[in-house]
């Protein structure tokens, strides 16, 4: 028998708790707060922001599986158990829905949607005439799971595609590969629209700041859909308002909600949307932790287990 505890606040638990049943019936489910002493035998964590130290308090955990892809909600638990595995969200579910949010957003950048959406509001005729795909260089800054899925999917349609990452990755067909920080400023001279989909580490806290961001070439666009942490905001604003970049997609935000007097509500080249890129889908994250509990049981190491050393 599995035994399962879930931490999920404002939602619904019943159809986590029946996906994951409906693949094995004998899993045992325990919704929070009642997850039962942790004398009551061996359990695994599946968890969304739980509570702080309440999982240093549950010594029958063995694992740790974070229901997205993000594990900074875990790491920032300064009681989090230093010994037991944690396994970062990696289902088919994740990765198709990053692939979809990226190619659509990418897609309106290239066809200059901002612009236009801004025009619709003056009711302004003004047209905008896009370049081929081919003449867009698009570029993946962070090359794991879902930067992988994303340039894929963005392959078909033509787009000069590269990707950074910063270990050195195997060669795809159709994809040109930087890697390291030595490479970094050239990945970003050559890139018309930036995606960010890099993890949330101290290497990667700021990253994208004005001396970065400057590199791009001149009315470039910039998505990020990865972590809020990438970008200084001050520092977007400033390139948006003198022209340098065109315009920016933001999914993710290093205060969610953004803040109702933020300065990029009122940007008109600039599309917000509330951290909803790629969205844990029960039926597919339960076949992922149910496999990976598997794995971990016979000993093996899981798929996406977070190294701490890297901190992804």
């Amino acid at each position: 028998m599995t035994r399962i505890l879930f931490y999920l606040e404002d939602y619904s638990h019943d159809i986590w708790r029946e996906a994951l049943l409906k693949i094995d019936p004998t899993v045992e489910f325990r919704s929070y707060p009642d997850w039962g002493s942790p004398d009551d035998g061996p359990a695994y964590a599946f968890v969304w922001e739980p509570k702080p130290r309440l999982l240093a308090q549950y010594h029958n955990i063995k694992a740790i599986f974070s229901l997205g892809a993000g594990v900074d909600h875990l790491t920032r638990d300064p009681a989090l158990p230093k010994d037991v595995p944690i396994i970062r969200m990696g289902d088919d579910g994740l990765k198709e829905g990053m692939a979809e949010f990226v190619t659509m957003s990418v897609l309106m950048h290239h066809r200059g949607m901002p612009a236009l959406l801004a025009k619709q509001r003056q009711k302004d005729w003004g047209r905008f005439f896009a370049r081929a795909a081919r003449d867009v260089r698009v570029g993946i800054l962070g090359f794991g799971a879902l930067g992988q899925v994303s340039a894929a999917t963005l392959l078909p349609f033509g787009y000069d595609v590269a990707a950074w990452s910063r270990t050195e990755k195997l060669p795809r067909n159709g994809i040109s590969l930087y890697h390291g920080t030595g490479s970094l400023d050239a990945f970003l001279a050559r890139t018309d629209i930036l995606v960010g989909l890099l993890p949330s580490t101290s290497e990667t806290s700021g990253l994208m700041n004005s001396d970065r961001l400057a590199r791009l070439p001149r009315g470039a666009s910039i998505i990020n859909a990865g972590r809020g942490s990438l970008v200084v905001l001050d520092d977007l604003v400033e390139l948006l308002h003198s022209g340098h970049l065109g315009a920016a997609s933001l999914d993710v935000f290093p205060e969610e909600p953004l803040p109702m007097d933020h300065a990029l509500w009122g940007l008109d080249n600039v599309i917000i949307t509330p951290h909803i890129a790629a969205i844990t889908r029960p039926d597919t994250a339960a076949e992922y932790v149910l496999r990976n509990i598997k794995k971990l049981e016979r000993g093996e190491t899981a798929e996406n287990q977070l190294d701490m050393k890297r901190g992804y």
